[in-house]
């Protein structure tokens, strides 16, 4: 087909599914997205080509323009034309469910051409069969005790400290889970996809019978016929359309989890998530505190080189003593530096341009050089245990079994190796590196970290470079009134191939909605003055709340001086973020405003992007402050400073663009259907009276916007 006919078929679908939605509403902002869509990606080359050409559709879609189906109906009927396959990538559980329980099945019971869609999820998300047949007392001969054991080193997640000194035991809890899992999957009323458990282990214990790369011999597997992971890899494989996340695709470039990105369609939904989801996936951190994974390492590579009858080229037993001494000194090193700058022992020191100080030079070559070492052998190790599989089947169960064990303790070793690598390294622009202490796991646990801070760079390389056609869409890719932050941080500046759109809600902000600015007295600089006048004002505004209302802080600390200064009779009326899970928290909240009674919902960041509150669920959000980021965050510390190297200014550059989206995102939880009525009331006077505050104020939607006076503090 040439590029009009494939433009007209795709539109002629997405037409289908208007036709064959019930009550739709003609929507001229998700037919322009259609419109883009079509055109753009119509005219795209997949697959080899000596000169390919390429799309790359940015579109800000408004809340309520139905942009799902914008681009599942044209990208769809493309893929299918195309003979392709298309990857929608979205960077919420919530989205990733709506998609397959709701709109592909939709789309897939009106276009004329069947098509299969299916879940991507990663590895780690699925069971282990031959791990778990191990901890659970199956039968498999040949393994030694400790293969699959949990890993003691790691400290508990602080609620299972608390359990844990309580008297609970965590080998007992473990034990049955193994159980449990065990019996379901015998029973076959469990598939092995842990967010198909009714109850959600703690993550700790998963983590000794989930799949991990690492540890898996894939094909040579004696589960391998019956693997969870494997199973749903087929599934993929037979599927037209497939529904990943971010994560996910990024680590999956080049590594065949997922379609080649030259020779499918990509629509990255929640695409704003993207630049956080780069800095993410290629920043590298070591663990300073729990080595005892390094009295096993030694002993397990000498077992398995005796197994295989291979002589190591190291003498592994001192290397490791080696290893772990070096991390002990720089540990000693690295405490006396933070415990200089913190009374507690909950601290964080960045290296300022990223340069490393002398004295941290030769210890950190030492680990270096000790890890690269250890790892080499492990890598010759692996690499000898898959050659005898290739060339003896028959030793396909001990050699997983001894593969499994090297597995385990690999992840640690390369964390070592990798990060050390790179706080040796100068870079330009510099990475961000930073020493941590932290005791919130009830032990001090000291780390080691190191991150790019371009989040655009990692994206053209490992990213775009690969892509031929892609829709990167949201209801946030502008910030104040542009797509300049958005498509620098993505790393799509200045690239032809690139076309942006921003198609509006179809509500009328004018009249469904009022911005009311609370000109506080107090400088929100001054934070304990500011939260004293905010809260004094919210809690006046909570006495009026009649159904259901959101209030967003910027902190804990902030949102907990709220929390002290609710009467008895609001008490009763406010729901907090982390005292119940979302889902059980948000039905609470739904089931009192059911019931006649008003229910205020208290939240952080989280709360103010994704959340949905239509109607009386939410007729008043108050957002406490302009929600800037936390001022310490190493990574964003690290860009201004070296903006500020070359003379640009960080706060317009960054801060500004960065806090206008989040604004935009919280302020969008306030109306969500043509019919709601909502007011949003910010108290911080800055959104009116600063240069920076107007620019954030164009960036969102035409409310009427008032002022008033915060009332005279007694």
């Amino acid at each position: 087909m040439s590029p009009h006919e494939l433009t007209q078929a795709s539109l002629v679908a997405f037409e289908q599914v208007l036709s064959g939605t019930p009550g739709f509403r003609v929507r001229t902002g998700q037919q322009a997205m259609a419109q883009r869509i079509a055109d753009a990606m119509s005219a795209v080359t997949l697959g080899e080509h000596s000169d390919p050409v390429r799309a790359v559709s940015v579109i800000q879609a408004g809340t309520g323009v139905g942009k799902s189906a914008a681009y599942g109906a044209t990208m769809v009927s493309l893929a299918l034309a195309l003979k392709t396959r298309l990857v929608i990538s979205t960077a919420t559980v919530a989205l990733q469910e709506q998609l397959m329980t709701k709109d592909l099945p939709a789309l897939a019971a009106v276009l004329q051409t069947p098509f299969v869609f299916a879940l991507a999820k990663g590895r780690g998300r699925y069971v282990c069969k031959f791990k778990l047949d191990r901890l659970s007392g199956g039968a498999v001969e040949g393994a030694e005790d400790d293969l699959f054991g949990p890993d003691d080193d790691v400290p508990p997640p602080t609620a299972a400290y608390g359990r844990q000194l309580r008297g609970d035991d965590p080998q007992a809890r473990r034990d049955a889970l193994y159980a449990t899992l065990s019996n379901a999957l015998a029973g076959g009323h469990w598939d092995g996809d842990r967010d198909n458990l009714p109850d959600q282990p703690e993550a700790q214990d998963w983590a000794t019978v989930a799949a991990e790369r690492h540890t898996c011999t894939a094909r040579h597997c004696p589960r391998y016929r019956d693997c969870s992971y494997y199973q749903a890899r087929s599934r993929l494989a037979e599927a037209q359309v497939i529904v990943a996340n971010h994560d996910l695709v990024l680590a999956s470039v080049g590594m065949k989890t997922l379609p080649e990105l030259d020779n499918c369609l990509l629509v990255f939904d929640e695409g704003h998530h993207l630049p956080a989801v780069a800095l993410r996936q290629f920043s590298s951190t070591m663990d300073l505190s729990n080595l005892r994974w390094l009295d096993k390492l030694p002993k397990a590579l000498r077992e398995v080189s005796g197994k295989v009858q291979m002589v190591l080229a190291q003498d592994v037993d001192t290397l490791a003593q080696q290893l772990k001494s070096a991390l002990n000194d720089l540990a000693r090193l690295l405490m006396d530096r933070l415990s200089a700058e913190s009374a507690g022992y909950n601290s964080l020191h960045r290296l300022r341009h990223g340069v490393l100080p002398p004295e941290l030079q030769a210890p950190l070559a030492l680990v270096q050089g000790h890890a690269a070492g250890l790892s080499a052998v492990l890598e010759e190790l692996a690499s000898e245990l898959k050659r005898l599989v290739r060339e003896d089947p028959a030793q396909a169960l001990g050699c997983a079994l001894m593969y499994a064990r090297l597995g385990q303790l690999a992840p640690r070793l390369l964390a070592v190796t990798h990060t050390s690598s790179l706080l040796l390294t100068d870079s330009d622009p510099p990475m961000a590196k930073w020493f941590e202490a932290d005791t919130s796991s009830g032990l001090v646990v000291v780390s080691a970290h190191a991150c790019p801070i371009v989040p655009g760079d990692l994206l053209r390389q490992h990213l775009w470079r690969q892509v031929r056609a892609a829709v990167v869409t949201s209801a946030t890719l502008t910030s104040c009134g542009s797509f300049d932050y958005f498509l620098q941080e993505a790393g799509l500046d200045g690239q032809d191939q690139v076309t942006t759109l921003a198609v509006d809600s179809p509500f009328d902000y004018q009249t469904q909605g009022r911005l009311v600015v609370v000109e506080t007295a107090a400088d929100p600089r001054d934070a304990p003055a500011y939260t004293r006048a905010m809260v004094a004002e919210l809690m006046t505004d909570l006495r009026r709340v009649g159904h259901g209302a959101l209030a967003l802080f910027t902190s804990r600390v902030q949102m907990k001086a709220a929390v002290d200064a609710l009467a008895p009779a609001l008490l009763a009326c406010v729901l907090v973020q982390g005292q119940l899970s979302r889902s059980r928290l948000l039905a609470a909240h739904q089931a009192r405003i059911e019931a006649g009674q008003p229910s205020i919902i208290f939240g952080l960041q989280s709360f103010g992007e994704g959340l949905d509150l239509p109607g009386r669920l939410c007729e008043t959000v108050f957002i406490a402050k302009l929600p800037f980021s936390p001022p310490a965050d190493p990574v964003e510390e690290a860009r201004a400073e070296w903006l500020k190297t070359l003379g640009r200014d960080p706060f317009t550059e960054l801060v500004v663009p960065a806090t206008g989206v989040r604004l935009l995102q919280w302020t969008g939880r306030a109306i969500r259907t043509e019919e709601d009525q909502a007011t949003v009331v910010c108290y911080d006077r800055r959104l009116l009276q600063q240069g920076y505050g107007q620019r954030m104020l164009r960036g969102l939607p035409p409310y009427a916007v008032s002022r008033r006076s915060a009332q005279p503090q007694a």
